[in-house]
């Protein structure tokens, strides 16, 4: 199986430019009530993934310089991450897929030129599974 079939495409994920800057960050997370959101650069290459709580080390480890005026001045990209969701090939297994779905909310899929080209949720992956029966008792 082809898991373009459970891919949803970059242009419809809700993602982040690693040149935007924090606030925007937590704008979009808190409206979208995401725990996690992946970076991209401006030539679509997948820098990582941001989570609630590399932004709350962020701002425990700069409390003293911070304040809400701050989070204008600070980019993503300068933002320390604990680790990054590991990415698929868009010609990987399913089986490959499932492994690396077991472990995150989302797999960032890349192209052939290591170019990101969309998500697959694990929530795709259960509903598919769920659709088709495919269930072990």
């Amino acid at each position: 199986m082809n898991i373009l079939s459970f891919m949803k495409p970059a242009h419809e994920v809700i993602l982040l430019h690693s040149d935007e800057t924090l606030k925007v960050a937590l704008e979009r997370m808190t409206k979208h009530r995401f725990t996690s959101i992946p970076i991209i650069d401006r030539e679509h290459h997948y820098i990582g993934t941001l989570t609630e709580g590399d932004i709350l080390q962020y701002i425990l480890n700069h409390q003293e310089c911070f304040s809400g005026d701050d989070m204008d001045k600070v980019f993503v990209k300068d933002i320390k991450r604990l680790r990054d969701y590991e990415t698929v090939g868009v010609n990987a297994t399913l089986t490959l897929l499932l492994s690396v779905a077991k472990n995150e909310n989302f797999v960032p899929i890349l192209d052939q030129n290591d170019k990101f080209i969309g998500i697959v949720t694990r929530k795709s992956l259960i509903e598919y599974f769920f659709t088709h029966n495919f269930m072990v008792l």
